[in-house]
C-alpha cells in the first residue's frame, strides 16, 4: 500500500506509435497508481514533456517521423530533462540496439512485449535510484 502512495505523484510517459502498447502500458501503470501521459510519436511527446515534466519516460525505438533514438537524444540534450530516466522499448533485443540506446543516453532497455511486472519493476527501480540522488 505504501508503494501505491508513492506512485500517485509520479508521472510516467509512454511514447509508442502502437495503440495496443500504449493502452497496455497505461493500464498497468494506472493500476499501480501512476499518472500516465501518452504520446504517439517523438514530436507529439516533446511538447507534452515540456508541458507536463514526466518523472520517467518509456520510448519505442521504431516510430515514424522521429524515432526513439532521436527522441531520447533530444530529451537528454535538454538540461531540464537530462536527468529524467528514459527507457527504450523495442521488439528487437540485439546488442547493437542496446548499445545505440546507451549512446543517445537511455537508462534502460525493455523488450516488447513487456509484462506488467517488468514494466513496473523498471519504474520502481529508476524512481528509487532518483530519490537517492
Amino acid at each position: 500500500m505504501a508503494e501505491r502512495a508513492e506512485a500517485s505523484g509520479t508521472k510516467v510517459m509512454v511514447i509508442d506509435d502502437s495503440n495496443t502498447i500504449r493502452r497496455s502500458a497505461e493500464i498497468f501503470l494506472a493500476q499501480a497508481g501512476y499518472q500516465v501521459l501518452l504520446a504517439e510519436d517523438g514530436f507529439d511527446a516533446l511538447s507534452k514533456i515540456a508541458d507536463h515534466h514526466p518523472d520517467l519516460i518509456f520510448v519505442d525505438i521504431m516510430m515514424p517521423r522521429l524515432d526513439g533514438y532521436q527522441t531520447c537524444a533530444l530529451i537528454k540534450k535538454n538540461p531540464r530533462f537530462a536527468s529524467t530516466p528514459v527507457i527504450m522499448l523495442s521488439s528487437k533485443d540485439g546488442l547493437f540496439d542496446r548499445a545505440r540506446g546507451r549512446m543517445v543516453g537511455s537508462d534502460e532497455y525493455l523488450t516488447k512485449p513487456f509484462t506488467k511486472d517488468s514494466l513496473l519493476k523498471a519504474v520502481s527501480t529508476h524512481m528509487a535510484a532518483r530519490e537517492q540522488r
